[in-house]
């Protein structure tokens, strides 16, 4: 789910994307702010960023309960590498106010290192280049004897810069072009006509990924009108972004007195990873390989599942075989084609161990705000 919430008149917080254009009853932007003392206006009333975060993690957990028929045994949230104490401890008070009160907090770059990992990756020093919807980050990590991974280093981090600017300028070429057809059209008929234009332009920046054009396509009252777009076009709206991003990972590198050779591969994670550009300029950068996951946008937290196995049984992990990983070649190709394990295995696990006994969680107690379901894309 993207991390949206929107709040109904009636009160009800809804999770994903809203199906009202009222956005002061929507934020995008509350998990990057976790430790801001100035609170976040939705639909008027303040709300501590820490709050809606843990409300949605409630959100989650809820879920979970209700589809598995049965609590979590452990819960993993990641979040960005730079975080203090204060803001760690912030988001366990929110999160215990509401019920959560055994949660493990790991960097995000962490659990990013841990997917790689369950998928193959072998090696024992990385950078970890995670691009998010409205963040982004970049950190080294190595491999700890117990095989688990931990940050080191000077992380370096980019907010609000994200995947949603990608579709802002997606967005924003889309307008100029259509300007002259959306005046004609009046306010209301242009409001309508750009009511679903960053669902549009987020779909178009997928297709980009694989194909060289794609079209933006709007709805006006005289018909459907489209934009062409080629990647190259995309790509120059973009490249200062993304070419920022690539100086911090390169300065995340940098702070802990690293050379390339010293590097096992680049790590990526989030679902704008998967945009041409992005391997390019980080190949260009450093001379190593670049790791990518088929489902780049679940990269963190499926580590962060992979962490929360350790959670509820921890054991030395052994390292998985010694491999040779080859580089991102094109769009849309993935440097570990092997198959995704079921029930989170890793490899190298010891035969099945007697059963360990975990403490179910408690579902979280009823919030103020009451959650409801919106109609926001499932992920």
């Amino acid at each position: 789910m993207p991390s949206v919430l929107c709040l109904a008149e009636d009160g009800s917080l809804h999770v994903g994307e809203p199906a009202t254009d009222d956005g002061s009853r929507t934020t995008r932007d509350f998990v990057h702010r976790i430790g801001d003392d100035v609170p976040v206006l939705l639909g008027g009333e303040p709300c501590a960023p820490q709050t809606l975060t843990a409300e949605l993690a409630a959100w989650v957990v809820e879920r979970v309960h209700a589809q598995e028929g049965g609590a979590a045994e452990a819960i993993v949230l990641s979040h960005p590498a730079g975080w203090r104490p204060y803001r760690r401890e912030v988001l366990h008070r929110a999160l215990s106010d509401l019920g959560l009160r055994h949660v493990t907090l790991l960097p995000r770059t962490v659990t990013v290192a841990e997917s790689h990992a369950a998928r193959g990756f072998a090696g024992s020093t990385a950078v970890v280049y995670a691009l998010g919807g409205n963040s982004f980050e970049a950190a080294l990590v190595r491999r700890t004897p117990r095989g688990t991974y931990e940050t080191f280093g000077t992380p370096q981090g980019l907010d609000p810069i994200g995947g949603a600017d990608f579709d802002e300028a997606l967005a924003e070429h889309a307008r100029t072009v259509l300007a002259r057809e959306l005046a004609a059209t009046g306010r209301r008929g242009a409001q309508a006509a750009l009511r679903g234009l960053r669902a549009e332009c987020d779909r178009v920046k997928r297709v980009l990924t694989v194909d060289l054009t794609a079209d933006v396509v709007l709805t006006l009252p005289s018909g459907p009108a489209r934009v062409p777009v080629t990647r190259a076009q995309f790509e120059a709206m973009i490249r200062p972004t993304v070419q920022a991003t690539v100086d911090l990972l390169l300065r995340a590198v940098r702070s802990a007195d690293l050379t390339p050779a010293q590097l096992d591969g680049v790590l990526l994670a989030g679902g704008s990873t998967r945009v041409p550009l992005v391997t390019e300029l980080i190949s260009a950068a450093l001379p190593v390989p670049v790791e990518v996951e088929p489902d780049a946008q679940l990269t963190a937290a499926t580590g962060a599942a992979m962490a929360a196995c350790q959670v509820v049984s921890p054991r030395p992990r052994q390292p998985p075989p010694a491999r040779v990983p080859a580089p991102v070649s094109g769009a849309g190709q993935a440097t570990i084609p092997a198959p995704r394990r079921p029930h989170h295995t890793v490899p190298g696990d010891p035969p099945p161990r007697p059963p360990v006994r975990v403490l179910p969680l408690e579902l979280p107690k009823p919030s103020r705000l009451a959650l409801a379901r919106g109609r926001g894309r499932e992920g």
